[in-house]
């Protein structure tokens, strides 16, 4: 797909921009906690670092992830699921600081969704040239709640599409501190990230970081892991 043909939306002049199907983007929303979330971020690695998944295909994501929150999104070999154990450190993984739940539910209730309880903070690190193939979050056992995503660093293109995956798409320049969030009829909307081109940002050097904000439901001890494969 050539995704130079379709819509670009860039440096928009309003805060909050609708993207239709129940989905906002607004505009350096997290800017002004961008500090405090990165040096919470750095707490968090030193618990459970970033790292390279293998995706069923046998292969290395090119994208280095980890997770806070009550359950973590993983990958291995036999699919994709929610844990509640890092199998990287065979420990739970930490909990979500108060910084990022309090971002996650106010960006929700600005983009018209309220009663958002993120359970799980999928944080990806990109660097220049790693990319997120166009997908739809539907691990989740719960699809009645948004997907609340948060831009750090240096600027990334978003690939929003529709509900299939042939669907027209749009590109959207998010640069820091701009968070996305969609929902309802939008639930399972097509979405990737382009290449990372080179750049710097200050507080991030050449990398962009991204929290994606998920409520997939359940507590610790209601959780199944039967589905992974660790």
């Amino acid at each position: 797909m050539n995704y130079d043909l379709f819509d670009t939306i860039t440096n928009p002049d309003t805060n909050h921009v609708e993207l239709g199907q129940g989905t906002k983007l607004l505009n350096k929303f997290a800017h002004h906690m961008s500090v405090e979330l990165l040096q919470q971020l750095n707490k968090l690695i030193q618990i459970s670092p970033f790292r390279n998944m293998i995706a069923p295909n046998g292969h290395a994501m090119s994208v280095a992830m980890t997770n806070c929150g009550i359950v973590g999104w993983v990958s291995d070999h036999k699919g994709y699921c929610y844990s509640t154990i890092d199998p990287l450190t065979g420990k739970n993984w930490p909990d979500m600081p108060t910084a990022f739940e309090k971002l996650a539910v106010s960006a929700a209730e600005s983009a018209g969704y309220t009663d958002f309880s993120p359970s799980c903070c999928l944080i990806n690190k990109y660097q220049p040239g790693t990319k997120l193939s166009l997908h739809q979050d539907k691990n989740e056992n719960n699809l009645s709640a948004p997907i609340v995503s948060v831009s750090l660093g240096v600027m990334a293109t978003f690939v929003l599409g529709g509900l299939s995956r042939d669907d027209r798409v749009t590109k959207i320049a998010l640069t820091h501190g701009d968070v996305i969030v969609w929902g309802g009829t939008g639930r399972l909307r097509y979405h990737g990230v382009l290449p990372i081109k080179n750049g710097y940002h200050p507080e991030t050097g050449s990398y962009r970081i991204n929290l994606t904000f998920r409520q997939v439901g359940g507590l610790r001890d209601s959780v199944a892991n039967s589905d992974c494969g660790f």
